[in-house]
């Protein structure tokens, strides 16, 4: 993704009183989002809780985006320090922002870095929201992220999951075969030598938001730039995305947050 314009760079401000770094709402619909994922404020703290002990631990964060979860996660705890990797330029210029904005200089750093290839010493936690495509499924995030961390560790990973069968217009977007129901989730972590510790999924209100959220960014832009050469090219991507939402996915896709621990 190329770095927008210096003069085209504009401070956004969360719905999580976070500081954010710059944002080009056509290139990205993170701008309205506190994370990358259909999880609300109080979710992530309870899926904090899960994750303990915390204190003195160390986080990593593989596929980090602009890294909220992270930071919540480590302010959470004393001591603790947390990595987050990424290969989102924006994102982690976000996250950058937010780290000195919160006072965690020291505490937590961002590397930009294909996440597949950047493995650091193993941690106590790991973390994997959203980022199972990097390593080709489920399956292959599992086994990565056995290896990135130490025995008795835990790991988060939020993945979609099918809720229901999904309609011909889902099955445009995601093939069937690349999500599994809850219950298969569960069973393909525990062969890949994990205990279940905490399971939660998504509810539609933290669906809506969401995407709502998403496609807001852009949908903000074109307001304030209704004669700019890219609006429709721009109003295309919202367009496209919310009929594939609400006519598609809204009623079968689902997200799972696992909290697992390595056997």
């Amino acid at each position: 993704m190329s770095r927008p314009p210096a003069k085209n760079r504009v401070p956004i401000t969360s719905a999580s009183a976070t500081v954010c770094a710059v944002i080009d709402a056509p290139a990205n619909g993170h701008a309205y989002l506190d994370f990358n994922s259909p999880l609300s404020d109080g979710k992530s703290y309870d899926l904090i809780g899960t994750l303990g002990p915390l204190d003195g631990a160390t986080v990593v964060d593989y596929g980090c985006g602009w890294a909220e979860f992270l930071l919540r996660t480590v302010e959470h705890a004393p001591g603790a320090t947390g990595l987050g990797v990424d290969d989102d330029e924006y994102a982690i210029d976000r996250g950058t922002a937010n780290i000195a904005a919160r006072g965690l200089t020291g505490r937590v750093r961002l590397e930009r870095a294909d996440v597949t290839a950047y493995a650091a010493e193993p941690a106590d936690v790991v973390v994997s929201i959203g980022a199972s495509h990097a390593w080709g499924g489920t399956r292959g995030t599992l086994e990565a992220m056995h290896t990135r961390l130490k025995p008795g560790g835990r790991l988060l990973l939020g993945d979609g999951i099918w809720d229901s069968e999904p309609n011909a217009r889902a099955l445009e977007i995601f093939p069937r075969e690349e999500f599994f129901a809850v219950d298969e989730l569960v069973e393909v972590a525990m062969a890949a030598g994990y205990r279940l510790l905490n399971l939660a999924t998504a509810n539609r209100d933290e669906w809506d938001s969401f995407e709502s959220r998403w496609c807001a960014g852009r949908e903000r832009w074109l307001l304030a730039n209704p004669d700019h050469p890219k609006a429709a090219e721009v109003a295309k991507v919202v367009d496209d995305h919310r009929d594939g939402w609400l006519k598609g996915y809204r009623t079968s896709m689902g997200f799972a947050y696992l909290t697992l621990a390595r056997r």
